[in-house]
């Protein structure tokens, strides 16, 4: 499997501070290929996280672990000076952790689908059923269909899941699925913009009021009639959001949450 980039140049003149895109968890950085050209005027950085993409031979070294790589990862790759970060799923949830062990470097926070409550119910269930059928093809496939993924990605996803160790997925989802705040994030003062899609399972709407509570200076917002991976989804409206995110504002097509109930 050919590993896709981690540095993504600016296509464009520009003067902005570099972004950083931080995958999920069942996927790999190049999730991230449809958002390139939101960000097309700025050094983008998608860098791979340890147990998944090129580093699947790695060890899963825990959310706190995981954060405290990527910032090296971040330097290595040449961005300077802070930068802004967006994260969906187990990315959503390690750039809280970033902001929280490392906020010089963090300039702005934008999350998605970030769960810091804990899980449990069907999505506990699905991911024991996961792992459990780990290792089958047809299993994989159907998960692709499930998230809506793009038919020329459906190959890709497949290989990535097969090759990641169910140590580390076991490893990662216990982890995630516990919950929690990170230690630290309530003095985090940067730009935050915390979303969820209407569609996602309950824990996420839960898990944005929660963040509210712990930093109440975020912004929380959900986004209209999107499942979990909308990134692939509604390409659209998540590059507009992510670019008006970028320029300093709020996209006007995200809710309020509390719009949603009414």
């Amino acid at each position: 499997m050919t590993a896709f980039p981690e540095v993504h140049r600016p296509e464009v003149p520009g003067r902005h501070r570099p972004v950083v895109l931080l995958h999920g968890g069942n996927v790999a950085n190049w999730m991230w290929e449809p958002q390139l050209v939101a960000v097309r005027d700025r050094l983008a950085l998608t860098p791979h996280l340890p147990g998944f993409g090129a580093r699947v031979d790695e060890d899963w070294p825990g959310l706190p672990g995981a954060a405290d790589d990527i910032a090296a990862r971040i330097r290595m790759l040449g961005a300077e000076g802070p930068v802004d970060v967006v994260g969906l799923s187990l990315g959503g949830v390690l750039a809280l952790h970033l902001a929280a062990r490392h906020p010089e470097l963090v300039a702005s926070v934008l999350t998605s689908g970030a769960a810091v409550t804990p899980v449990g119910g069907a999505a506990r269930a699905t991911s024991a059923l996961q792992l459990a059928l780990w290792n089958q093809r047809w299993f994989w496939r159907g998960q692709a269909l499930a998230f809506g993924l793009p038919k020329d990605s459906h190959e890709l996803y497949v290989e990535h899941g097969v090759s990641v160790r169910r140590s580390t997925a076991k490893a990662m989802l216990d982890e995630v699925y516990a919950g929690g705040i990170p230690d630290g994030l309530a003095d985090y003062r940067g730009r935050m913009l915390l979303v969820a899609g209407e569609l996602e399972p309950a824990v996420m709407a839960e898990s944005l009021d929660a963040l509210r509570d712990a930093v109440p200076h975020a912004q929380t917002r959900t986004a209209p009639g999107m499942h979990h991976v909308w990134n692939v989804e509604d390409v659209r409206h998540f590059n507009a959001m992510l670019r008006d995110w970028l320029r300093g504002g709020v996209h006007n097509w995200l809710l309020e949450p509390m719009q949603v109930l009414l």
